[in-house]
Formats: C-alpha cells, structure tokens, sequence
C-alpha cells in the first residue's frame, strides 16, 4: 500500500498550526504550521511507517475510514 492509497484527515490545531493524520495507521500525523507543511510532513512519518512494516515483514493496515461528515 502507498500513502495515496490511504485518506488523509488534515485539520487546524488552534491557535496556529495543522494536523494532517492518516487515522488508518496509528502514529501516523504530523503537526506542522502551514497545511502543505503538515501533509509534505504527513508524507514523511508514512514512509518511515511503511519502511517498519517492511522490516517486521507486516503488512501496512488497510484504511477502513469512512468520512461521515465534511
């Protein structure tokens, strides 16, 4: 699986700030001030996740999120 296979949550974190978080893989967010800083961040954390799933020989989890309301 790859980071475009997985929805992304990208949301403000008052007073200044944004999270963007992929909820499908635990751990996975990144806090960062602008929102293209937060998702160029987001992509990063995901490759250091998906490169320790690789070495445990797991499989990344399958994104299962369902937006409800946006």
């Amino acid at each position: 699986m790859a980071f475009d296979d997985y929805k992304v949550v990208l949301y403000r974190n008052q007073p200044d700030g944004w999270v963007a978080e992929i909820p499908a893989i635990p751990g996975c967010h990144a806090l960062m001030p602008t929102r293209e800083e937060a998702l160029r961040e987001l992509e990063g954390v995901f490759a250091m996740i998906a490169e320790e799933y690789a070495e445990r020989a797991e499989p990344l989890p399958v994104d299962t999120t369902d937006i409800v309301h946006a």
